[in-house]
């Protein structure tokens, strides 16, 4: 029997990436082997995202590209999910002529029986429905062989309607798993090497609120925090209104939760805050940031923010570069404000001009460098515990690995480590990563 093949385009977040790897498995029961070439593929799906307008844009553009090797293979089918598909449905079809399928953020489990139908003849398939269960948040896909490392989807959809974001519309309300499922789950990483996993929510949080099993995220993470083979814990996302004293108190009474937290500010203004809809102001977000740095001095702490809100002033961006001198991030993502059909911010006056929102843009990513360079500076001569993950990108005689801070670290060593924790002490720090020197392992 001829292999069948399947390549995968992924756009967006890490629960992007992990939803990519349960549409393997899944397509792995009915015969698809993954191909990092699309040129030999029977199969392609593009798993988008629809955050940005950047990311649709993409993902357009890629798909255009793929459409020429169906021209050249009638056979070849081609799907478009995710996010974006979830945002437009059938109009996929009329902007792009030949996409077989078309399936949203609530369908993935469907995938096999909707390919084996087309396979079968049927021409088009558009699947966008929303299920009270997510099912494909409990099938289980085990990273790339050899990984230490995994996602854990502990939580999927939204229930806050920030003003300028899709989520809420295109992945749902809040549902969480239960915690006996994603135990098992990481049990099951653990027997395949598996020693440090990331769990995702679109805010995590919120993890439990909503359901009858009586386990919040904090006990989540203790009963994690148990397992046997697990050596590292992350979390991601984190809305600073959800924060809590407990779960901020993890980072100083749990040994196995890396001191690193992903804690989007989106703005420094207060007002832009309010009509983002966020839920906290500025004054609230700093309380939380300085009560984790005195709860756990080594924490690592990155964020989000916009620049060019509807309605934002040049006093409302120079809130934000103070607030940003005041906290000074490890890591920064920013981005310019992008509308998005369907949010509260579609509506807004004011709209901030393109050069005006690059400008800022670009004064603030330049600041933030700077932060970050300074940050990575003042490690120099500390001694730092690393998961040595593999082999470094930069040269054949380094290995690589991330510090409990996420900081990236290269050092000269063997493969033998790889899986091991060692301390390393930094002597050199750059902007996007760590030089440093094993003491011991």
């Amino acid at each position: 029997m001829k292999n069948k093949y399947l390549y995968i385009e992924t756009f967006g977040c890490q629960m992007n990436v992990h939803d990519s790897e349960q549409m393997t498995v899944l397509l792995k029961d009915i015969g698809y082997k993954l191909t990092d070439d699309s040129n030999k593929a029977d199969l392609i799906l593009i798993n988008t995202c629809s955050i940005r307008a950047k990311a649709e844009q993409k993902a357009f553009s890629e798909l255009g590209r793929l459409m020429l090797l169906k021209e050249e293979n009638p056979n070849l089918i081609i799907g478009f999910g995710g996010c974006l598909a979830q945002h437009l449905g059938t109009k996929v079809h009329s902007r792009v002529k030949n996409v077989d399928l078309v399936f949203g953020t609530h369908n993935i489990h469907r995938l096999p029986e909707m390919v084996a139908a087309i396979q079968k003849g049927k021409k088009k398939i558009t699947q966008t429905d929303f299920s009270s269960k997510i099912t494909s948040l409990s099938v289980f896909a085990p990273p790339p062989e050899g990984s230490l490392c995994a996602f854990v989807s502990i939580m999927q959809g939204c229930d806050n309607y920030c003003a300028y974001c899709v989520v809420p519309y295109l992945r749902g309300p809040e549902m969480s798993r239960t915690p006996e499922d994603i135990v098992d789950e990481i049990q099951k990483l653990t027997k395949l090497g598996v020693k440090e996993v990331t769990l995702l929510g679109q805010n995590v949080n919120s993890y439990g609120k909503k359901t009858a099993h009586g386990c919040n995220f904090v006990e989540l993470i203790k009963r994690i925090s148990k397992i046997n083979g697990i050596e590292r814990i992350r979390f991601t996302t984190s809305h600073p209104k959800d924060l809590s004293d407990d779960l901020m108190d993890c980072f100083a009474d749990m040994p196995k939760l890396c001191e690193h937290i992903h804690l989007p500010v989106q703005s420094g203004s207060n007002r832009i805050l309010k009509l983002m809809n966020r839920g906290y102001s500025i004054e609230e977000y700093v309380e939380k940031v300085d009560r984790l740095r005195s709860i756990c001095p080594q924490i690592s702490i990155t964020s989000d923010i916009i620049v060019g809100f509807p309605g934002e002033t040049q006093k409302d961006y120079q809130e934000t570069i103070d607030m940003m001198e005041k906290i000074r991030f490890d890591l920064l993502f920013s981005f310019k404000y992008s509308e998005r059909k369907g949010t509260a911010a579609q509506k807004l006056q004011d709209v901030v001009p393109e050069s005006e929102k690059k400008q800022r843009l670009k004064e603030l990513q330049a600041l933030q460098d700077r932060h970050t360079q300074e940050i990575n500076l003042a490690l120099e001569g500390s001694v730092q515990e690393v998961l040595v993950e593999g082999r470094s990108r930069n040269s054949e005689q380094d290995m690589m690995g991330r510090t409990r801070s996420w900081k990236i670290v290269n050092f000269k060593g063997s493969p033998e480590l790889i899986g091991k924790r060692v301390n390393v002490e930094i002597t050199r720090g750059y902007l996007h990563s760590l030089r440093g020197k094993m003491i011991d392992h």
